[in-house]
């Protein structure tokens, strides 16, 4: 089990509800990837009116719980104005926490998000961090009160993948204890199963499945990529060499003469 904050969850999986086709077809991509997690978007819970409260009614019928987020936030007093209106609307100190300072790469501003952050921890938000790899900033995060962290693998909707799987790595080892989730870029199953062979605990996910061809199928192709690099870290990847090693041992071999 997965634990976050005071809340266990037994999926490593969590699903963005953006940029669907449909309503149908996003609520049959959370069947079938099996995640106990959403992110939604205040904006997208408040902007339709109706179809909101709708669009708010499907996800709780699913039974998932919500993780909302400041998506498009781009300031600290906008970011901590959302969460606050998240928290009315959704009913959770959970906040998915969003400063982005980059307009084309979707960059978090660090020093925002750190302030925000803090402001937010102090009023009893449950803070998850959308940030970059840079260990510094990750310090500053947990001593401004975070508990979990959501570090990028590469720019929000780029389906890149690991750009810097070497600085993934030393912030896994770097932070042995964190719940870490990797959070934007992600584009295959194959790169999920990569960063979960790394050690990390989770994945969230969104333009990777729902810009698929076939969004459920996509979801689940996820959900057991996430549970094989899971199991393979846990089983300890050989590492690699720079020589060729025989797979048959050359001691004992029959000689013909």
């Amino acid at each position: 089990m997965l634990k976050l904050y005071d809340v266990e969850v037994g999926c490593r999986l969590l699903l963005g509800t953006a940029r669907y086709p449909s309503p149908a077809i996003l609520a049959d991509a959370v069947r079938r990837s099996k995640t106990e997690i959403v992110t939604v978007s205040l904006r997208r819970e408040s902007a339709g009116g109706k179809a909101g409260g709708a669009f708010f009614e499907m996800i709780r019928d699913l039974g998932v719980r919500i993780l909302p987020n400041t998506a498009g936030c781009h300031s600290v007093k906008e970011a901590v104005l959302t969460a606050k209106m998240a928290r009315e609307v959704f009913r959770t100190d959970w906040i998915k926490l969003e400063v982005i300072g980059h307009h084309d790469t979707l960059q978090p501003d660090v020093f925002g998000l750190v302030e925000a952050a803090r402001i937010l921890t102090g009023e009893g938000f449950q803070v998850f961090p959308y940030t970059t790899d840079d260990l510094v900033v990750a310090e500053r995060l947990l001593e401004a009160g975070c508990r979990v962290l959501m570090p990028w693998c590469a720019p929000i909707g780029s389906a890149m993948g690991p750009i810097n799987p070497m600085a993934l790595r030393t912030f896994r080892t770097h932070f042995p204890e964190i719940p870490l989730i990797v959070d934007a870029g992600i584009g295959r199953p194959s790169h999920t199963a990569s960063v979960m062979e790394l050690g990390y605990d989770a994945v969230l996910l969104n333009t990777a499945v729902a810009g698929a061809g076939d969004p459920a199928s996509m979801a689940e192709a996820f959900a057991h990529a996430i549970e094989a690099g899971r199991m393979a870290h846990r089983a300890v990847p050989l590492e690699p060499r720079d020589m060729a090693v025989p797979s048959t041992p050359v001691i004992g071999k029959a000689v013909f003469s």
